[in-house]
């Protein structure tokens, strides 16, 4: 199933000044360039910067942090070298707010709850897997959910990481049985049509690292009919 991805002309930017630009990802966009040789969110952004102010030469963009192919949602670049230490160091002390919604297939025993677990991850397969305590080359991984809303065949989570673990939220909503709609490497029975996971990073707050401004940004949902009938 064909599916659209992001080009200079239909960038979903929500956000921009001279320092920071904010898209909202769409599924299948590769944030950095990997071993496919697919073109990178991070070049469509370069293009759009460059064609919106006319730029000659090459396009100074930093990579802040990353989401998953199958994801969509909030994903950040830093347009100066003066903004991008700073914008890593926000997330590496933690003073990102990210928060995420995800649809599942089962809703959780309990509507709400702090889950901790120790994740390794293999990079033969990609996947992670989730462990009760600490084993060699594990790492810790704690996330908050809550149960936004019962859909008719599914339900949506809002999810508030603490950690940032590779697959992190993937592999703990489906240790407590609850995988991820679209997620065959987790758990769920069928793909998504677009190939997509249901997940998305739903809002970033964050404050400014040179105007000290806070900065509260929402990615809009995907347009598919289940994801239209979350809006709460």
């Amino acid at each position: 199933m064909s599916k659209t991805l992001s080009n200079k002309s239909n960038l979903q930017v929500i956000y921009e000044d001279n320092h920071i630009i904010i898209v909202n990802k769409r599924a299948g966009d590769i944030v950095q360039g990997d071993k496919t040789g697919d073109k990178p969110l991070s070049d469509v952004v370069k293009d759009y910067i460059k064609d919106k102010y006319n730029k000659p030469g090459n396009v100074y963009l930093g990579v802040v942090h990353r989401l998953d192919r199958p994801t969509t949602g909030i994903v950040m670049f830093a347009k100066t070298s003066k903004a991008l230490p700073r914008l890593n160091k926000l997330f590496s002390e933690k003073k990102a707010n990210k928060t995420y919604w995800a649809i599942v297939k089962n809703a959780p025993e309990k509507p709400q709850d702090t889950l901790v677990n120790w994740l390794k991850k293999n990079p033969k397969n990609n996947k992670s897997s989730t462990f009760p305590k600490e084993i060699e080359n594990s790492k810790k991984a704690i996330l908050h959910y809550k149960l936004l809303k019962a859909l008719d065949n599914y339900f949506l989570l809002e999810i508030e990481l603490e950690t940032g673990r590779h697959h992190q939220i993937r592999v703990q909503l489906a240790n407590i049985g609850s995988p991820i709609k679209g997620d065959l490497k987790y758990g769920f029975d069928r793909s998504n049509k677009d190939a997509s996971i249901s997940l998305h990073a739903r809002r970033l707050q964050f404050l400014h690292p040179v105007s000290q401004e806070t900065i509260d940004v929402i990615a809009n949902l995907p347009d598919d009919p289940i994801w239209n009938a979350c809006e709460v």
